[in-house]
């Protein structure tokens, strides 16, 4: 029987900032069984839709983006912040919930025509992915949809997505 993941999301008003209601999904990973029935479900989708690669935004996009990876036996990309990748990068500035920040990826990381699949702990309000998505389609990828483990009912980050497969395990409230 499948686990019940949002039993493992924590809850955490006012983080980072005042009137935010953080969902934690730290919880999922520290749980055995939890972290392995939430990366076998979002490899699962990325299997489905055929990627050929999966990018993460840093940081918890690593979290489940590498593991998912491993488990299909395909690469994977990390999109970092500011001044962390080494080689030739590309960028995109985005707004976010409570701020605004950019992404840096690899120019050299997607190849023309490879089919990508976006992963990250929680779609809010769409900024991070639409920026990563801008991204990928500047190398010629092609994505092959995106993946969450949460996403945020209220912030309208979906609607940022439209005209892309959404995969998510669960909807929660921002309130």
């Amino acid at each position: 029987m499948a686990l019940n993941l949002e039993e493992y999301v924590a809850s955490i008003r006012d983080f980072p900032t005042e009137g935010i209601l953080f969902r934690d999904v730290t919880p999922i990973f520290e749980d055995g069984d939890a972290f392995r029935e939430c990366i076998d479900r979002l490899a699962d989708f990325a299997s489905s839709v055929k990627a050929d690669l999966i990018v993460g935004p840093e940081s918890r996009g690593f979290m489940v983006g590498a593991p998912a990876a491993y488990k299909l036996n395909i690469g994977f990309v990390p999109v970092r912040k500011p001044g962390k990748l080494p080689r030739e990068t590309i960028s995109c500035k985005y707004d976010l919930e409570y701020g605004s920040n950019e992404l840096f990826m690899h120019k050299d990381s997607i190849k023309p025509g490879q089919r990508v699949v976006i992963m990250d702990d929680l779609l809010a309000t769409g900024g991070t992915v639409e920026a990563t998505i801008k991204m990928i389609e500047q190398l010629g990828g092609v994505v092959a949809g995106t993946a969450f483990i949460i996403e945020l009912d209220g912030l309208n980050g979906v609607d940022k997505l439209k005209g892309y497969e959404v995969f998510r395990i669960m909807h929660l409230s921002d309130k």
